[in-house]
């Protein structure tokens, strides 16, 4: 039997609220991604030129620090990762936890929270920048679906 682990970045608990529904109802590992600075409602502001989220998505390269490391990512066959929807694309935190933790190995799974955008340009972003990694599928959830919409999500 596979082990899942399903990894998640959320800054405002809406994404978090949809990664434990999910291991809920898959039965995998939960890991929060979480910032070593925590972004603050100012920080989120996207109108805002000049707030932090909106300077980090501006620099592509830019890779916030995460507070702590998956230690045990080589017993998992397949990772899902989670995050809000930022410019379009994965905020940068999720390239930090990408390249702190070796993937190649396993079944990537995206899921997106979003109001407006879809997954789509996030899964294209990531399996373009990963090549090495072998991106499966990705899906928005809005935190409203069954047990069993996951479970085929993942199927």
């Amino acid at each position: 039997m596979s082990k899942i682990l399903i990894s998640f970045f959320s800054a405002s608990g809406v994404t978090k609220k949809v990664a434990e529904k999910i291991a809920n109802s898959i039965k995998g590992d939960l890991f929060e991604i979480e910032p070593v600075e925590k972004y603050t409602k100012n920080d989120l502001d996207w109108t805002n030129k000049e707030s932090r989220s909106t300077v980090e998505m501006n620099n592509k390269l830019f890779r916030p620090a995460i507070q702590d490391k998956v230690s045990n990512i080589n017993e998992y066959d397949t990772v899902i990762i989670g995050f809000p929807v930022w410019w379009y694309t994965a905020p940068t935190i999720i390239n930090t936890f990408i390249e702190e933790n070796n993937l190649e190995d396993k079944n990537v799974y995206i899921f997106v929270t979003s109001g407006g955008s879809g997954s789509e340009g996030s899964f294209n972003d990531l399996k373009n920048t990963y090549s090495n990694i072998n991106f499966i599928s990705s899906k928005r959830f809005r935190g409203n679906e069954s047990d069993e919409d996951y479970r085929n999500w993942i199927k």
